[in-house]
């Protein structure tokens, strides 16, 4: 462990060679960024077999000296982040390796392999980061990161519109984060987390200041994790590379901000009011973005509202003090999610096309590509024996131990919702007949469907991690040692399970009543209730109503700066300007050069000033 600053480090060589070397190597770019990082995962395993029995490892320098100021760098390795160590690391490999096959015959292919490498040394740097600050310059490089990936279609339009509202929504978050952690160092005097949770704990931060530097926080966290309000930003994303998408939704960016809060956790904790805050944003936005996942068309932003319902979800169950449950979410979730994504990214590689309507009948023709995504599409689903059943059961068990039973049936319709739209998606896809021309169809190759076979089989077993079966469980690691994080497994009514699962199954059942078997018309509900179908479809005009607020608002402040500014400062300092230069020239006649004139002047001058004298009598 004493090592593991070196994860980083591997893909950051990536960036940096790649960056240097890249045009040289073409193609050959993906076997160093696919070495690389295979590096990183391996270390990344080491380092978490080693905390499985060793103690939390911490190692600083002096970074900065100000006065009796000391601000730290280094790294630490605790339960937490070396779990996050290996998901990131595993994911980032197979998108990269993946990604081989995906952007073959792409102009930048050197430049993509260079920014997936940069993308996840950030989010390795954050994972690591000891303290609030250096957590901090990992957070906005993770978002410098996503910037580049989004916009990697620079030439298209929307992309570049894409990137730039993703960086800006995040910023907005952002801003919440920086004074949260200003004010956080106000009252303990530190950024290093174990200061700060010591503080806590020892009362010397009062309750109303611990809620809201926690909620500030939290506001960082819903700009990078995609949750209401600052929500917009993630579907859009879909304008980058299949790749980046599952990058980004399984474990980068989207996950930062839950990672944000599990790793601040007794912070939160500390503050009843920062927690139902955290539980109720997550509730809503589970069930919220799970409603427009239900008649979205594009397979890619399918997925990416079902992303935004998930990590809602984790959010629920951070809230609820469901430590475990959340991190177990989010561990799970990463790889089904990236599955589904690379499955998507195959079926779009085939197909050439997003649109789920012109889909159809592929079952047959990817053989390969359908299978894997049914495994995920289960797997989110909640159905029973995949991961997504078992971590789902812990958040909606913890929930309800929490007494948050309001929230508890949203996320339980949330979960009804999740089941509907996902097999929704997949029956248009794989099932019936093809709506369009699909003569030329044809599987992936192996370097894009090994990757997804890898992350299908963890989309299985990764759930069983944290059940009695093995002799302990996942929770009862994460939380060793540490009270404040709860318990490592809450015993919850054995009806929540048999509720979820039947919801999930009703969801399944419809989708395959109305996509699949079609005994059931598609617009047996929206024809009935079309003024609500046109507000799910159209995203609840949530974009339409930040344009006419928001952004015609600093439009409307920016104009009005721009007239202050253009007529009346520069207006006066052009004003004074010409009034000088004026008296300028003025004078500069005066100056003719002419002796005669001079000694003219200066004896006029002199008669003036004796006639003066003898008027005032010489008391001048």
């Amino acid at each position: 462990m004493e090592n593991a600053w070196l994860i980083p480090l591997f893909p950051l060589v990536s960036f940096l060679f790649l960056l240097l070397f890249g045009k040289r190597l073409k193609e050959a770019s993906a076997l160093v960024g696919i070495l690389l990082t295979l590096a990183s995962l391996v270390y990344s395993i080491l380092v978490l077999f080693e905390r499985l029995t060793e103690a939390t490892y911490k190692a600083e320098t002096v970074w900065l000296e100000i006065g009796d100021l000391q601000l730290t760098a280094g790294f630490e390795v605790n339960q937490l982040n070396a779990l996050m160590l290996v998901i990131v690391s595993l994911v980032s490999f197979l998108v990269h390796t993946y990604s081989k096959g995906y952007m073959h015959g792409d102009e930048r292919f050197p430049v993509f392999y260079a920014y997936l490498g940069l993308f996840t040394f950030a989010m390795l740097g954050l994972v690591i980061s000891p303290n609030l600050l250096q957590t901090y310059i990992f957070w906005e490089l993770v978002g410098v990161g996503s910037f580049l990936l989004i916009g990697f279609y620079f030439y298209k339009e929307s992309a570049k519109k894409a990137a730039k509202k993703a960086f800006i929504m995040t910023r907005i978050g952002d801003v919440g984060l920086l004074i949260g952690m200003i004010l956080l160092f106000w009252q303990t005097g530190s950024f290093e987390y174990d200061e700060i949770f010591a503080a806590v704990e020892e009362g010397a931060v009062s309750g109303t200041m611990i809620t809201l530097t926690a909620i500030l926080i939290f506001i960082g966290a819903v700009g990078k994790s995609g949750q209401f309000p600052l929500h917009t930003w993630l579907p859009d994303a879909m304008e980058g590379p299949t790749p980046v998408s599952a990058l980004i939704h399984a474990a980068t960016m989207v996950a930062a901000g839950v990672y944000l809060v599990a790793s601040l956790f007794p912070l939160f904790n500390a503050s009843e009011t920062a927690m139902l805050t955290v539980a109720i944003i997550g509730a809503f936005t589970a069930i919220f973005a799970a409603s427009i996942g239900l008649v979205q068309t594009d397979i890619k932003r399918v997925l990416a509202y079902s992303t935004v319902s998930q990590l809602g979800y984790m959010m629920l169950a951070l809230g609820s003090a469901g430590y475990v449950a959340g991190v177990f979410h989010l561990m799970t979730h990463a790889f089904f999610k990236a599955l589904l994504f690379l499955a998507a990214g195959s079926v779009i590689h085939a197909v050439h096309t997003q649109d789920i309507e012109k889909m159809g009948g592929l079952w047959k023709k990817l053989t390969f590509t359908g299978p894997l995504f049914l495994i995920g599409t289960l797997a989110i689903s909640g159905v029973p024996l995949f991961s997504g059943f078992f971590s789902k059961d812990e958040i909606l068990i913890a929930a309800w131990a929490n007494g948050n039973i309001a929230l508890f049936w949203l996320a339980v319709i949330a979960a009804f919702f999740t089941a509907f739209y996902m097999f929704r998606l997949f029956f248009m896809v794989f099932t019936g007949e093809a709506r369009s021309d699909m003569k030329n169809v044809h599987e992936s190759p192996s370097v894009m469907t090994l990757p997804m076979a890898v992350l299908a089989i963890l989309a299985v077993v990764a759930g069983y991690v944290n059940t009695p079966w093995f002799g302990t469980y996942l929770g009862d690691w994460l939380t060793k040692g540490n009270e404040a994080l709860g318990h490592g497994h809450i015993e919850g009514p054995a009806w929540i399970m048999i509720v979820a699962t039947a919801v999930s199954l009703l969801g399944i059942l419809l989708a395959w009543m109305m996509y699949g078997k079609k005994s059931l018309s598609r617009d047996w509900l929206s024809s009935r209730l079309p003024i609500t179908y046109s507000v799910v479809k159209n995203k609840y005009y949530i974009d339409e109503i930040y344009n006419q607020t928001f952004v015609y608002g600093a439009k409307a402040v920016s104009f009005f700066l721009r007239f202050i500014e253009v007529f009346l400062v520069e207006g006066l300092l052009k004003l004074t300007t010409a009034s000088v230069q004026a008296l300028g020239k003025t004078g500069a006649k005066i100056q003719s050069g002419q002796v005669q004139t001079y000694g003219m002047i200066a004896f006029v001058g002199l008669a003036v000033l004796m006639v003066i004298f003898a008027l005032t009598g010489g008391y001048l």
